[in-house]
């Protein structure tokens, strides 16, 4: 069976990881993850941690917009989140989300902090090398694509990541990459087949990092290191960001991007229980700020950095 070439696009402490990816199955999340199906407002809980949690629950890396929605009941009930990702080969990385520093490989970070921003959700973990196909569970599906694929995704095992999202059946989040080029651009010969895949898809949002969670006072820039929207109307579009404060937490990258965004379609569609992954899609896409952005313009930053508290706020979305 051909071999598939899988990146990761997450950093640590600056550096772009990568590997083979490598056969097997990891089953599903553990206690050690974040994100069990609770409802409610999670609790406050006290750790020795560099990044402090903040009186409403949040953490140091978090946007306030998190807590209004906790505040309100919306953590991600009722929908399913699954991480696809490298869950058992590349190394562990030492970092600090707000619960002490933990030693964990790159997928269960990502998973960490899906978890984190949606802590009701139900989340479930799907190792990027076994090829069974992802079950999606009733209710709203959100799957995190937190790597990239180099090669024609017909021999990519899970190419459902791009048929999911453009029949509309789940809401998908791509990190948008590390090497400050166009999303769908080639970098030394190689183009991410799965990013142009999912190029036009209804419910496929891809997530570019900015360098901290950004107001209009205090704007924000897109990190050093991240992909952008580039030319493509269609990318642009579909394409957002969001903060990666990597000096609280020792993650930088994209890949700590997606998972936010996964976590705020899970509120979404705690509140907007009837919404289906399109809908919710465009309500993150449509209620993007562009005021909290240095310089914006749609190349850099696509339709601008993600607000959940705008797109929570309606009663109901179409």
């Amino acid at each position: 069976m051909h071999k598939t070439q899988s990146f990761p696009v997450g950093l640590v402490a600056g550096l772009v990881v990568c590997l083979f990816a490598a056969p097997g199955f990891a089953g599903d999340l553990d206690a050690g993850v974040s994100g069990k199906g609770r409802a409610g407002t999670p609790t406050t809980e006290s750790s020795s941690s560099g990044c402090p949690q903040n009186a409403d629950g949040t953490f140091c890396w978090m946007s306030p917009d998190i807590g209004e929605a906790w505040a309100s009941g919306y953590t991600g009930s009722g929908v399913s989140v699954t991480v696809v990702d490298d869950f058992m080969v590349q190394g562990l990385v030492d970092a600090d989300l707000g619960r002490g520093t933990q030693r964990l490989r790159h997928g269960e970070w990502v998973a960490e902090s899906a978890g984190m921003v949606a802590p009701g959700a139900n989340m479930f973990k799907h190792d990027f090398s076994d090829e069974s196909s992802i079950r999606l569970q009733d209710g709203l599906n959100v799957i995190n694509v937190s790597y990239s694929v180099t090669q024609p995704l017909s021999q990519h095992p899970l190419e459902q990541f791009v048929d999911a999202p453009r029949v509309g059946t789940a809401v998908v989040t791509q990190a948008a990459g590390n090497d400050r080029i166009a999303i769908g651009a080639p970098k030394e010969g190689d183009v991410d087949e799965l990013a142009v895949g999912l190029i036009g898809a209804p419910s496929a949002i891809f997530v570019g990092a900015l360098d901290h969670n950004g107001t209009s006072g205090n704007k924000a820039g897109l990190a050093r290191y991240s992909n952008y929207a580039g030319s493509n109307p269609e990318v642009q579009n579909q394409f957002l960001t969001v903060g990666v404060e990597g000096d609280k937490t020792g993650l930088y990258g994209t890949s700590y991007a997606a998972p936010v965004i996964s976590g705020y379609a899970a509120i979404l569609g705690s509140k907007f229980t009837s919404a289906t992954p399109t809908q919710v899609t465009n309500q993150l896409l449509d209620t993007a700020r562009t005021d909290t952005l240095v310089n914006y313009n749609p190349a850099t930053y696509g339709r601008g950095e993600a607000s959940l508290s705008r797109a929570l706020a309606p009663v109901s979305i179409r």
